[in-house]
């Protein structure tokens, strides 16, 4: 039985120095998708050698980021001392545990010479239990993003949380979650099974694709059923097709979110914003 489709969705302009972003989650119909709790797409686009890009340093708790960078160079500081940079097709996670400031500038990638910049950032809302815990930051290389051809070469599945068959993403997992980047030749398909009451979502980054009979469009967010079913992904361009899957088991406690916060209390939201405040998230140093 092919899931159905519980609704669809445009992103919103949140656009970031010369990025222009636009906002799918939260939406009108969702706040979350199992623990994911936002998701910007930074559109593809060609860039300036010199950029105006950076987020600037601010603070988080309470959620994992997860940066996956199609194209471009993404360069992370935060307060823990943690630093790094990763190109096209790596991944920059940081859990903010019970606070920390960092700061990510994504650019041109300097190791390919190409000027074009394209990502994802997502955030995974972490359990009550962890978001008291230290911060923790990993960066993941391209090479290293666990990566395999489907059958009869009808493309590839990368898996950038959670695991798919044999493949295992390095990201901790707090609760079942699933984060995977598809690549669909021309002409071909490629089916998933999704157990009942894991929730689930499609994007769709720069083309027309069909999802079980329905073809949407270049840009929608499609949120799928709770129910027991197949997923089909059918590509009838001439060119390749990429296609962004993530979802998990649905987050059971209290949701509050504001600003960089996600808790599960207003209390804890005033904690939040009182100890970043009060310095207790540290400060960034950018010696490196």
């Amino acid at each position: 039985m092919k899931k159905e489709t519980s609704f669809t969705t445009q992103g919103k302009r949140a656009d970031i120095g010369d990025l222009t972003i636009n906002r799918i989650l939260p939406n009108r119909y969702a706040d979350a998708v199992g623990p994911f709790v936002f998701l910007d797409h930074i559109v593809p686009k060609s860039q300036p050698n010199t950029m105006d890009s950076g987020t600037g340093a601010h603070p988080h708790r309470g959620i994992a980021t997860l940066s996956y960078i199609l194209e471009g160079e993404d360069e992370h500081f935060d307060s823990a001392g943690n630093y790094a940079k990763v190109q096209s097709g790596g991944v920059q996670w940081m859990n903010a545990g019970n606070g920390i400031v960092h700061d990510e500038t994504l650019n041109v990638d300097s190791q390919s010479g190409t000027n074009r910049t394209h990502a994802f950032q997502f955030w995974i809302n972490l359990p009550a239990k962890v978001k008291a815990e230290k911060p923790e930051y990993m960066s993941i290389h391209s090479y290293d993003v666990p990566k395999k051809t489907l059958p009869d070469n009808r493309g590839w599945i990368k898996v950038i949380a959670g695991a798919y068959k044999d493949l295992h993403s390095a990201i901790p997992n707090y609760s079942t979650q699933f984060l995977y980047h598809i690549q669909l030749e021309a002409k071909k398909d490629f089916t998933l099974y999704i157990e009942k009451d894991i929730e689930i979502a499609a994007f769709l980054p720069t083309k027309n694709s069909i999802l079980n009979n329905v073809e949407f469009q270049a840009g929608e967010f499609v949120e799928f059923d709770r129910n027991a079913g197949e997923i089909t992904i059918e590509n009838k361009l001439q060119g390749a097709i990429d296609v962004i899957l993530f979802g998990g088991e649905p987050y059971t406690e209290p949701i509050v979110a504001e600003g960089p916060f996600v808790m599960n209390s207003r209390l804890e939201i005033a904690d939040a914003y009182r100890d970043f405040y009060a310095g207790k998230y540290g400060k960034i140093n950018y010696q490196k």
